[in-house]
């Protein structure tokens, strides 16, 4: 009998992390978790404490990893492990940096000890504010080096600096996934990112943050259609040796997106305008042709239907931890909450925009 193959997840407890560890334990794979719960949760992963075939491990991958680990067989080694959102890489920009470049290292170091295949979580900022549009792969980004965001971005493009050399050098087997902007059940509803900020400002009723005049654009992915496409990139065995987009190019303005979580929340939410964070991309499109052509990869969940389970899951959340039941077979609706879930709701809509993030606004 064929032994099925194990992953070793780093950032597992992440949004990603914990939503990938799901569909490889339903493929039949064995997953080990890493996770430090920087930016990760407990709750994105209780579920999966009694499956024998999923371990975790509590550990920073900036500093040497487990000596436990070294007595594991590991097939693939995912590195999700990276804050991702503008308010949480900021917060401590020296960290977000060492994990991407130290962290990055010592995971690579240990697939080529254990001669497995290894894929980088890269992102659409690596492309920084583009003058490219939309965005290929062969094209080599626009990117403040000194600003407040570098930490991440040149942390990234460093990562794949480093990734890429293994490859070079023969040291093993790589792949990496330059990901665009992700939305979905299990996002934290202080992470700062506009699909989390508006839809629990919505459910709660409250205004409505827009950065700028909204006319800036993003494209978003359903993280169910994210993963798919990362573990199709891992299984790829074609010689193709560069980075692969991840997202969907279904284009839109930030002011069209809330008018879709308004009308899905049936909210009477106002729209208020505040500045534009520093270096804040004004326009954000995958060219996926590489991941249709290679992987047979493309999106499939629309809009509609992401954001409506991206939306129950928020208002599922905020009436648990409320102690107030929830209702998942009706639309959520804001005007109908009761006190204690819209306070809950209040609570992690003011979380969304943290103070570190309202300092790094142009004026």
């Amino acid at each position: 009998m064929k032994r099925k193959k194990t992953c070793l997840i780093a950032g597992g407890a992440g949004f990603v992390g914990s939503n990938l560890s799901d569909a490889l334990l339903a493929g039949g794979f064995e997953v080990i978790c890493v996770d430090n719960f920087r930016t990760g949760r407990t709750t994105n992963i209780d579920h999966l404490k009694r499956e024998p075939r999923f371990s975790f491990i509590e550990a920073d991958i900036i500093e040497a990893l487990p000596a436990s680990l070294g007595r594991r067989r590991v097939d693939w080694v995912f590195n999700l492990a990276c804050a991702a959102s503008p308010p949480h890489y900021q917060s401590d920009p020296e960290h977000t940096l060492l994990t991407s470049v130290i962290g990055t290292r010592n995971l690579l170091s240990y697939a080529e000890q254990a001669r497995a295949r290894f894929l980088l979580a890269s992102t659409s900022e690596i492309y920084g504010d583009p003058q490219v549009h939309p965005q290929t792969e062969s094209y080599w980004g626009y990117v403040n080096p000194t600003g407040p965001r570098a930490c991440y971005d040149e942390g990234k493009r460093a990562a794949e600096t480093l990734v890429f050399d293994y490859g070079r050098a023969e040291r093993g087997e790589v792949r990496v996934a330059r990901i665009f902007n992700t939305y979905g059940p299990r996002m934290r509803a202080d992470d700062g990112r506009v699909v989390s900020n508006v839809v629990t400002q919505a459910l709660a009723g409250d205004d409505i943050t827009i950065y700028g005049a909204g006319t800036q654009t993003r494209s978003f992915c359903y993280v169910g259609d994210l993963v798919e496409g990362l573990i199709r990139l891992m299984e790829y065995d074609g010689s193709y040796g560069g980075a692969v987009n991840l997202g969907n190019p279904a284009e839109m303005t930030i002011h069209e997106l809330v008018e879709r979580v308004l009308r899905l929340t049936s909210s009477e939410s106002r729209i208020v305008r505040r500045p534009l964070p520093v270096d804040d991309p004004q326009r954000r499109c995958p060219d996926i042709s590489l991941a249709k052509r290679l992987l047979n990869w493309a999106p499939q969940v629309r809009l509609d239907e992401g954001l409506r389970r991206t939306i129950a899951y928020f208002a599922e959340d905020a009436a648990a931890a409320a102690s107030f039941p929830s209702r998942p077979n009706r639309r959520p609706a804001a005007r109908k909450t009761s006190a204690r879930t819209s306070e809950r709701l209040a609570k992690m809509k003011n979380a969304s925009v943290p103070q570190m993030e309202r300092t790094l606004t142009n004026s």
